[in-house]
């Protein structure tokens, strides 16, 4: 779409009455005897490119001085050449940049309505070109008139994709910068604003207290829903969400027993039409819940969840840091699939609720870890996952607790899925029954 950049005709500016004489010297120069206010018609039109603040300049001509306006500045450039920024006939727009010789100096103007208290000139360098940035002081009235600006800086000066301030942190995207969808230059920015997300759509402790609705139900309601999720053969992703739906939910509405698998059944529905391609029908999930609810009856709930989320699903999921964390690592299949066992395991754990994904993925990554062939917590990762191993001990025994309580649990569906072949039998290998797992979980119950 082609901007409008002509400039008021200046008849519309200037009244027809007065007198406009033409220096015939200089016909550059448009001088002006006297100068009123527009019409109202005219004030309220807007210059052009005024809306996003690409005005270059905004010069003030004073009616009471009758000799010509014009400013000519020098700008010298390393070279052996200087570069003349002319401003003439009263607009807003730039004269072309003339090259002049060495022996041009800046030209003042005595008739000038203004008097210049002192430019000063800025340079910055990118790799990208070199420009200059010139600011000229205006005495009165007192404001700064930007007369040439440079395109945004990218240049050495500015903090890159990763912190050179850590010396043995490694570049994770320098391999990244050819391939668009990884967007490289600016992965470290979207993950930091997922962890403003987790902290502000985060879920508080203990909140079914005074409910109907126990730690206990809603344990058993996921761990069925784990079985739902297998069976439709959904996205993991899907799952993480379902859960977290489910959580802020009921935090803010609290529903009766009877209705709490068809909450269950709807955050599914909704985390499907989120992550997944193909989503299932409403008749799938009346179905697989034996028609104890109609589709109205899902469809209803359905409207009830996302009012009260007002529609905002976008918290991040654990698998989005472990994805990161595991790149930063550059950590094996076996690692990547054990820290998803045991982030999955979390899921139905009452007492977990309130941990931030980003944690409980650093966790469950430094436990697989750990546990694996002994790796550490490397600077590199601490420094992409935002967490020391200090920070993230009280969770790591935390997930280790889980692991040994998952032995003897009724809840089975999360181990019994992670123990076939698609998933590499993980949660059947000997390392969680070693003895340093056992260390850890003891720690977390002296702890608590």
């Amino acid at each position: 779409m082609a901007l409008n950049t002509k400039a008021a005709p200046i008849s519309q500016l200037v009244n027809p009455k007065m007198a406009v004489s033409i220096n015939r010297e200089n016909t550059d120069v448009i001088m002006l005897s006297k100068m009123q206010r527009p019409n109202t018609a005219l004030a309220n039109h807007r210059a052009a490119l005024g809306d996003i603040g690409n005005k270059v300049s905004a010069i003030t001509l004073d009616g009471s001085k009758k000799a010509a306006v014009k400013k000519e500045i020098i700008q010298t450039t390393a070279g052996t050449k200087q570069k003349t920024l002319s401003k003439a006939k009263a607009t807003s727009s730039l004269k072309n940049l003339v090259e002049v010789d060495n022996n041009v100096v800046e030209k003042q103007d005595q008739f000038a309505p203004f008097q210049f208290v002192g430019p000063s000139v800025s340079k910055t360098t990118s790799s990208f070109s070199q420009q200059t940035v010139i600011s000229v002081t205006v005495a009165e009235p007192s404001k700064t008139c930007v007369l040439f600006s440079a395109p945004m800086d990218i240049g050495e000066d500015k903090p890159e994709a990763f912190s050179k301030a850590l010396l043995k942190v490694e570049d994770i995207d320098a391999n990244d910068k050819d391939n668009p969808q990884l967007v490289s230059e600016y992965v470290n920015d979207i993950y930091e604003y997922m962890r403003l997300l987790e902290q502000k759509y985060s879920v508080r402790p203990n909140y079914l207290e005074g409910q109907e609705i126990t730690g206990k139900m809603r344990a058993i309601l996921i761990d069925w829903l784990c079985q739902v999720h297998h069976r439709f053969r959904l996205l993991q992703e899907t799952l993480f969400l379902t859960v977290t739906i489910i959580d802020r939910f009921l935090q803010i509405h609290p529903v009766v027993r009877n209705k709490l698998q068809l909450v269950g059944v709807t955050s599914m529905l909704i985390a499907s039409k989120y992550e997944e391609m193909y989503a299932p029908e409403v008749a799938d999930f009346v179905y697989i819940t034996d028609n104890a609810y109609t589709k109205k009856d899902i469809q209803n709930m359905e409207c009830t969840i996302l009012r009260t989320l007002d529609f905002r699903l976008g918290k991040p999921l654990c698998l989005h840091f472990l994805r990161r964390n595991s790149k930063a690592g550059q950590v094996d299949a076996n690692k990547h699939t054990l820290a998803k066992y045991l982030m999955e395991l979390t899921i139905t754990e009452y007492e977990m609720v309130q941990c931030l994904p980003s944690q409980v993925a650093a966790g469950a990554l430094c436990l697989a870890m750990k546990l694996l062939d002994g790796s550490k917590w490397t600077d590199t990762l601490r420094h992409y996952s935002s967490y020391t191993e200090e920070e993230i001990m009280p969770t790591i025994q935390k997930l280790a607790s889980l692991v040994a309580k998952a032995e003897t649990s009724k809840l089975t569906a999360v181990k019994t899925k992670y123990s076939s072949s698609k998933f590499m039998k993980i949660s059947s290998i000997p390392e969680l029954k070693s003895q340093s797992l056992k260390d850890l979980a003891a720690a977390c119950t002296n702890g608590s």
